[in-house]
């Protein structure tokens, strides 16, 4: 079965002086296009201290149309930020994340959350969203954080979304949702804030 993973930059945020790159991946399934993320809709003051800049999504280089599904790791401002884009696309999210993202203060832009037309499908757990690809909780960026497993009958390909943001916290993982990646023997992890994937260390020596 051939499942493809195509990483898109839809913006990117200022940290620390430095640019850090957003992207959101599309999976290209036999049975489904998939969308993992959808990044920063527009500048809002409750972003401004990152200095974020959004590329409109007529520049992803997709034709948003063509998406059958989207997946949000979690609901931090730059993960769902599009959603309203996909107004009765189903969107898969763990119950957990969603029930806090609606209730919690000083956790995201509530209103990016719960936009017009939005249909969240609340999963509880270990999900197989289609043959081949699982959705796994990684709890540990927040409580109801998931990642995207793919597996095409070798190593998995792994879509960790902020699971982990660099390389370095999946060398030495610390949370349960790194320890989980790390357990997987991926063949590579796909992450929101890193231009190409994370490999195990013997594939970068």
């Amino acid at each position: 079965m051939s499942i493809t993973v195509t990483p898109v930059l839809v913006a990117d945020l200022g940290i620390g002086g430095e640019r850090m790159p957003v992207y959101a991946h599309v999976i290209d399934h036999p049975d489904a296009r998939v969308l993992i993320d959808t990044g920063i809709r527009e500048l809002h003051p409750l972003t401004v201290d990152l200095d974020p800049r959004p590329r409109p999504p007529h520049d992803w280089g997709i034709d948003l149309g063509s998406i059958d599904l989207v997946v949000n790791t979690h609901l931090h401002f730059d993960h769902c930020g599009n959603n309203h884009l996909f107004a009765g696309t189903p969107i898969y999210v763990q119950r957990r994340e969603l029930d806090d993202a609606l209730t919690l203060d000083d956790y995201t832009i509530r209103d990016w959350v719960d936009a017009p037309g939005a249909q969240y499908i609340p999963v509880d757990g270990e999900f197989e969203l289609l043959p081949g690809v699982q959705l796994l909780p990684a709890p540990g960026h927040t409580p109801g954080t998931q990642i995207v497993v793919i597996n095409t009958g070798g190593p998995p390909i792994v879509i960790g979304g902020d699971a982990t943001v660099w390389f370095g916290e999946l060398d030495e993982p610390r949370t349960d949702g790194q320890r989980l990646i790390v357990a997987l023997q991926p063949e590579s992890v796909w992450l929101t804030h890193t231009h190409d994937p994370w490999r195990p260390r013997t594939d970068r020596e």
